[in-house]
């Protein structure tokens, strides 16, 4: 009977200090959401701060990396905005934000084949995302290649972002 008694106290323990980890990774998380205004971190270093500690406490959580990445890439340190976004796809294959996200940090890098293998991804995984096709779009028409990034805003104009498409109309690169 003791021996169950014990057994007991140590699984609760363990219970609990997960539990406690959780709690305070959430509250680190919570502090680095309070600073996204909906297109990046007001302050960035202490986003990064705030998802550093949160990491530490649950380092196999995707979404921190990848909200860590975004943060990264807000203060121009792309290569890393790319570790993070990297490890987020490493850990949520499907994770296409993440894909998405490593790739605009790859244009900064003017790493525009990797971007665009990476924008491939994020399409193939939600193939009615606009915002995807828009930004492959961008990548084919800054490295001159008209027909696909025409064909890839026209795509994400019928999914509802036609901004892209007006510009590109604008300047005469899509008819």
């Amino acid at each position: 009977m003791r021996k169950i008694i014990i057994s007991f106290l140590v699984i609760l323990t363990l219970i609990c200090s997960c539990s406690d980890k959780n709690e305070k990774a959430a509250d680190w998380v919570h502090q680095a959401d309070k600073l996204w205004d909906g297109q990046k971190y007001t302050d960035s270093e202490k986003a990064i701060e705030c998802l550093g500690r949160a990491i530490e406490l649950r380092q196999t959580n995707a979404e921190l990396y990848n909200k860590r990445g975004n943060a990264y890439y807000n203060i121009g340190q792309y290569d890393l905005a790319v570790d993070d976004f990297s490890r987020a796809v490493n850990m949520a294959p499907k994770y296409a934000d993440a894909y998405n996200n490593r790739a605009a940090a790859y244009i900064r890098l003017g790493e525009y084949q990797r971007a665009v293998e990476n924008y491939n991804e994020a399409i193939r995984l939600n193939p009615h995302h606009a915002v995807f096709f828009n930004n492959r779009g961008v990548v084919y028409l800054l490295q001159h290649q008209k027909e696909s990034g025409c064909r890839d805003v026209q795509r994400a104009c019928a999914l509802g972002d036609c901004v892209t498409m007006a510009e590109a109309k604008l300047k005469a690169y899509c008819f």
